[in-house]
């Protein structure tokens, strides 16, 4: 069985597994728990990072050179602000990519999509490599896709609720009809939410709470790398149909007896 690579707009990833660099106890047990997993993108929060000041101790300082660093506008309410962050990432060298943020609610903390289209289109238009955080909504995904959006991201669940994949049917539909690669995006909780994502046929997935908030986030972090890996491969390996009644393993024809 061979696999397609992983990748977004010009660039190839050896992990399908994406983390953040939030709510860790230390910036160490972040590079520990980055290491463990395998991962060689994370994202980082460009306005909850000094990235004009690098004199003082930094997150960025604990994310190794081999390790591709995502921006992203967490905390944008508005799409002029989302679109504001994403240029202030990209002057002060961070990179072109974003991982898109407009938040439309601050309690759930759903994305509203209307803002969200908007500023990927801008943002698109000015050459960025724009992956936006979006609803499990296929109508969303794919006007996001019109806008230009280098891959959709749809979330499992709500961001850090650790309730893990909540619309399979939504993601299959999404995954149907996506020209783009499907990276799912909040909600994860455990090991087995990682693995059903996979299965369900997205092309990657990312996760911060799920890990930084472990018990054990080391551990943590590795049992989520071989998930997403078990999950890809039982998704190219293609299961077998649901049944409603039971079917033998062992065939009854030919048997002594019979």
């Amino acid at each position: 069985m061979v696999d397609t690579p992983f990748t977004i707009a010009d660039r190839t990833f050896t992990s399908r597994l994406i983390v953040g660099t939030g709510k860790y106890t230390s910036h160490a047990v972040m590079a520990k728990a980055h290491a463990a997993s395998g991962a060689d993108m994370v994202t980082v929060a460009v306005r909850r990072v000094n990235i004009s000041d690098r004199s003082n101790e930094s997150l960025l300082d604990f994310i190794p050179s081999d390790i591709f660093v995502l921006p992203n506008t967490a905390g944008c309410y508005t799409a002029s602000e989302a679109i504001r962050t994403a240029r202030l990432g990209r002057e002060a060298g961070l990179s072109n990519w974003v991982k898109l943020e407009v938040i439309g609610d601050e309690r759930t903390l759903f994305p509203d999509n209307e803002a969200l289209i908007e500023a990927t289109k801008v943002l698109a238009d000015e050459g960025f490599v724009v992956l936006p955080y979006t609803n499990d909504d296929p109508i969303a995904c794919r006007k996001l896709e019109d806008a230009g959006a280098a891959a959709v991201m749809p979330l499992g669940a709500p961001i850090g609720s650790g309730l893990g994949i909540q619309n399979i049917n939504n993601l299959r539909i999404i995954r149907e009809f996506s020209r783009v690669p499907l990276i799912v995006d909040a909600g994860v909780g455990t090991a087995s939410d990682a693995a059903l994502a996979m299965e369900l046929g997205a092309d990657g997935i990312l996760m911060n709470t799920a890990i930084a908030g472990a018990d054990d986030p080391l551990s943590m972090a590795e049992a989520m790398k071989y998930a997403v890996r078990a999950g890809r491969l039982a998704y190219l390996s293609g299961r077998i149909p649901r049944k409603l009644y039971a079917t033998a393993s062992s065939p009854v024809d030919g048997m002594v007896g019979r």
